[in-house]
């Protein structure tokens, strides 16, 4: 019967430890990169991907302007011209490639055309949040607004900075992020738990 109880002691001495040692450290750590905190234009420098809604003007032309989607296979139907692969350019470079062939296929002489991006990829919120997922971007977010949008922060999280995933250059790069801290679509937030 000793034995037993020496036994039951140890195990229970031993969970009491790990949970211990479990509350005292922490679920995550920041990465020692700090997030770029200067605010910046979305559609800048976006590429275009399946799924992506634009505004196509053509000026003086309202037969020829409106809104599209860029369809699973990249391409934005046109009236007149058809198909126009927009997957993976810029918003202005569509608009380069839409003029050239409303201008190659004779169709206007000198056409003026501007795109607009009326929806980005999505952001997503990881972590310590009320509900995790994925969100559509709108410009001008940040942090905060992200975390927000999922439902605020629960009762574990490290409130005030976060963990900033962003693809660069087609490589996933991490950064310590403060709430201030503008994002971009596509970006991945993760809030961490906090030490106990």
């Amino acid at each position: 019967m000793r034995i037993f109880n020496d036994r039951f002691k140890m195990s229970a001495l031993f969970v009491v430890s790990v949970l211990l040692a479990g509350c005292s450290g922490t679920v995550g750590e920041f990465p020692s990169a700090v997030a770029p905190t200067k605010a910046v234009d979305a559609a800048e420098g976006y590429r275009l991907e399946p799924g992506n809604r634009v505004r196509v003007v053509v000026f003086n032309e309202q037969n020829l302007s409106g809104d599209f989607m860029v369809d699973p296979v990249g391409n934005v139907a046109m009236p007149l011209i058809g198909n126009v692969s927009a997957s993976g350019v810029t918003s202005k470079e569509l608009a380069a490639r839409i003029a050239g062939l409303l201008q190659r296929d004779a169709y206007l002489q000198d056409p003026k055309v501007a795109v607009e991006i009326q929806t980005f990829r999505p952001f997503y919120v990881l972590g310590e949040v009320r509900q995790p997922g994925e969100f559509p971007y709108t410009n001008g977010m940040t942090v905060l607004s992200a975390v927000a949008r999922a439902g605020g922060y629960d009762y574990r999280a490290r409130e005030g900075q976060a963990v900033l995933v962003r693809l660069e250059n087609g490589e996933q790069k991490e950064y310590a992020a403060a709430e201030r801290t503008p994002i971009l679509p596509g970006d991945i937030i993760r809030v961490l738990q906090r030490r106990f």
